[in-house]
């Protein structure tokens, strides 16, 4: 009787053990699913903020309504979108301000600033500076982004402390099925099978996934065959992971078409000048040569105004040539990249060799790209770098453009892009940050080795191959 009733109560405190883990794990997985719907919102979220920066950008950039539609979307649905990763976070106290703090940060960037820049560019674009608004632009985004990465990193812990919990429950059901007595075994083992198969295992497996989403690798998935919570956890995942990866996509788009936007206004720009304003100039100037020519010789005052109106006319339609070649190269259009890295060098301020092996023409965009990365660098160059010597060396290996600009001047410059305190530092690293943005729009890859004292190396690679 004595080892029945201890068989029995054995049995029991097993049993009632294990019922302790299944409610405790049900629970854990009620919390990771909330814990997945925390950062579905805030992703979605953030998307809105990016929305909003892209609109704006691009409208200022171009003038274009179009831009508008995605921003006057984002405006619209933020409010809400806000609202529920707040109630989201309730349950939260530190999460619950920081999402507060974003909440308040999005409003104020929406209504004190992104409202009334799009309401003055609407009244006159002309009348707005685009590059500080872009630069306040990125300044705010990059706040509030930050934010968006601490509430997920939060998150992303909470989440790592509740499966660490999920763990030891399930070490303490399988000690508590392995101590029961022998007759036991059997339905032990085959609920421990269950567990480990059907909760478990899947658990665990969207954690690994999740850390592999938060790592970067957004074709993270799992399968979405689990039964019940982790069923509906697991296609949760695979539906946020889908949406940061689309979202990732379309960010990505949005920069590829803003840049190109930019581009075709460079170009349109360049040869409205070039056939209209400058043409009309030169026909203006030959007929002050004529009218100069015709003059009597006994009017030699009228004569030399009228030689006077026609060179102050040449140096301004060379002022206006050389303002052209700056928003618009035309012989980059005409001869393409070589011989357009060529004139560059020919007109810097310092010494410069041009190494070019391009097989033919490159996609517009890449060659737009090249050559105003080597115009930047040129012009840092002269401004900061005191140096002797600049060497340019583009060569096509691959599918890939291999660009490098290097001189033999003081170096800095990699200081000078961490450096925002102003001056020339700023407006260097500045110029950089620039040229980083438009090469990662074209998935290229930019960088700058520049040690003190011992010159810089800008260094660039662009792919010329779709897909390359």
């Amino acid at each position: 009787m004595i080892a029945t009733g201890l068989l029995a109560l054995m049995i029991g405190a097993t049993f009632a053990v294990l019922l302790s883990s299944i409610a405790e794990l049900r629970a854990m997985e009620h919390r990771a699913e909330q814990s997945e719907n925390v950062l579905v919102a805030t992703n979605r979220l953030e998307r809105l903020v990016v929305d909003l920066e892209t609109g704006q950008r691009g409208f200022l950039l171009t003038g274009s309504a179009e831009f508008l539609q995605p921003w006057q979307q984002a405006r619209a649905a933020f409010p809400q979108q806000a609202s529920a990763l707040e109630d989201l976070v309730a349950g939260s106290t530190e999460q619950h301000a920081r999402a507060v703090r974003l909440t308040q940060a999005g409003t104020s960037y929406l209504h004190d600033y992104s409202e009334p820049l799009i309401a003055a560019a609407q009244r006159n674009r002309a009348a707005v500076n685009v590059l500080a608004a872009t630069e306040e632009d990125q300044r705010r985004v990059t706040a509030m982004r930050t934010q968006f990465d601490q509430l997920l990193a939060a998150e992303s812990q909470l989440a790592a402390v509740r499966q660490d919990s999920v763990d030891g429950v399930a070490r303490r059901a399988i000690i508590a099925a392995a101590a029961g007595l022998t007759g036991s075994i059997l339905l032990v083992a085959l609920f421990t099978w269950y567990l480990n198969s059907r909760i478990l295992r899947p658990v665990r497996r969207t954690a690994a996934m999740a850390g592999r989403l938060a790592a970067g690798d957004l074709s993270a998935r799992v399968p979405g065959r689990g039964v019940g919570e982790i069923g509906v956890l697991q296609r949760s995942f695979n539906t946020m992971a889908a949406a940061v990866e689309q979202g990732r996509r379309e960010l990505a788009g949005s920069r590829v078409r803003i840049v190109a936007a930019a581009d075709r206004a460079r170009r349109r720009i360049e040869r409205d000048l070039h056939d209209g304003t400058q043409q009309r100039l030169v026909s203006l100037a030959l007929q002050l040569r004529a009218g100069e020519a015709a003059v009597p010789a006994e009017h030699p005052e009228v004569r030399a105004q009228l030689a006077d109106a026609a060179r102050e006319l040449t140096t301004a339609l060379d002022e206006l040539r050389e303002l052209s070649r700056g928003i618009h190269p035309a012989i980059l259009t005409e001869g393409g990249l070589g011989p357009a890295l060529k004139s560059l060098a020919r007109r810097s301020t310092v010494p410069a060799e041009v190494a070019v092996e391009v097989p033919g023409r490159l996609p517009e965009p890449v060659e737009v790209c090249a050559y105003y990365v080597v115009s930047e660098a040129l012009a840092n160059t002269a401004k900061h770098a005191d140096a002797s010597t600049v060497w340019i060396d583009a060569r096509v290996a691959d599918g890939r453009l291999h660009l490098s600009v290097r001189d033999d001047g003081r170096g800095g410059a990699a200081a000078a892009v961490a450096d925002d305190r102003g001056g020339a530092a700023a407006d260097r690293g500045s110029g950089l940050t620039g040229l980083a943005d438009r090469v990662e729009a074209l998935n290229g890859t930019i960088s700058v080795a520049s040690p003190a004292g011992a010159g810089t190396t800008l260094l660039v690679d662009l792919p010329v191959q779709p897909g390359a």
